[in-house]
């Protein structure tokens, strides 16, 4: 993934706010992985994560401004906030052409907790949406854990298909898809896991239109597309159970099978259209 050394960025779309600590060490995510994705699915409904948790609101840490450092393609390949930026800004492009009355989204990245108006949350509960201050949160320490934890490769495309991920749950927030899965937040054929692997779908047919949006200097590689399968396998459902829980229980899943997040990752990659997304249309 290499950006174009004078694209210029903007980086108001994203904010980068200080470290600290929560009180009493934090929001405690239980049940392991199942526990996070769980937590996760609550984020994305709009819940407040401190109804599952039992934590408490987390103090928002000071913020820094990323426009002295983040100014062209230059910095995005050189710095990783940088690169965050420059993909955001490449997502919010594509976006509009697409979806009538798009409205643009912020990400905020922070290092072990954050406040949002979701609740409190913390680095465990990896990168997130909240559908209620429509903001996407990132912590950067997750994309070491996939390749750590998780076994994916890794790579800058990693990380972008993290981002545009979890723009497509904004995408779906912005045409009332999250109503298509209310009530129904786990198992194999579930709501939830549906609107997981359409927001997969979603950063696929970003991918595919992403050099079109000026800010790469290349339509991206096969290097590049196989990091994103990489990390879209590394957290399936199947996945992350074996490796935790040492089984795997379909009745707790709730983003989908590795095989089908890459199957809806490459869906939205090899047709470029996200109206081949529509993943509440049949099976799965």
């Amino acid at each position: 993934m290499d950006f174009k050394d004078d694209a210029q960025l903007d980086s108001s779309q994203v904010e980068s706010r200080g470290r600290g600590r929560i009180p009493g060490g934090g929001l405690a995510v239980g049940g392991g992985a199942a526990g996070i994705l769980a937590l996760i699915v609550a984020l994305i409904f709009g819940i407040n994560p401190g109804d599952i948790t039992g934590g408490d609101p987390a103090p928002v840490g000071p913020r820094s401004d990323l426009s002295a450092q983040c100014k062209t393609g230059q910095d995005a390949d050189q710095n990783e906030e940088c690169r965050v930026v420059g993909v955001v800004n490449s997502i919010q492009d594509y976006w509009p052409k697409v979806v009538q009355n798009y409205e643009p989204a912020k990400t905020v990245m922070f290092s072990q907790q954050v406040n949002t108006a979701c609740g409190a949350a913390d680095s465990s509960v990896g990168p997130f949406y909240c559908p209620a201050d429509r903001t996407v949160y990132l912590d950067l320490s997750f994309f070491k854990q996939l390749e750590s934890r998780f076994g994916a490769k890794g790579g800058p495309f990693a990380q972008a298909y993290v981002i545009g991920h979890e723009y497509g749950h904004h995408v779906q927030n912005l045409l009332g898809t999250n109503a298509k899965a209310e009530g129904d937040r786990q198992g194999p054929e579930s709501g939830s896991v549906r609107l997981e692997l359409q927001a997969d779908c979603y950063a696929g047919a970003w991918a595919k239109n992403a050099y079109e949006t000026g800010l790469f200097e290349k339509p991206f590689t096969k290097t590049d597309i196989d990091e994103a399968l990489s990390a879209a396998s590394a957290v399936g459902d199947d996945s992350i159970q074996e490796r935790t829980q040492g089984r795997v229980d379909p009745d707790g899943f709730t983003h989908g099978t590795s095989a089908q997040r890459v199957k809806w990752f490459t869906t939205g990659y090899e047709s470029g259209d996200p109206n081949r997304c529509d993943t509440f249309a049949g099976g799965i």
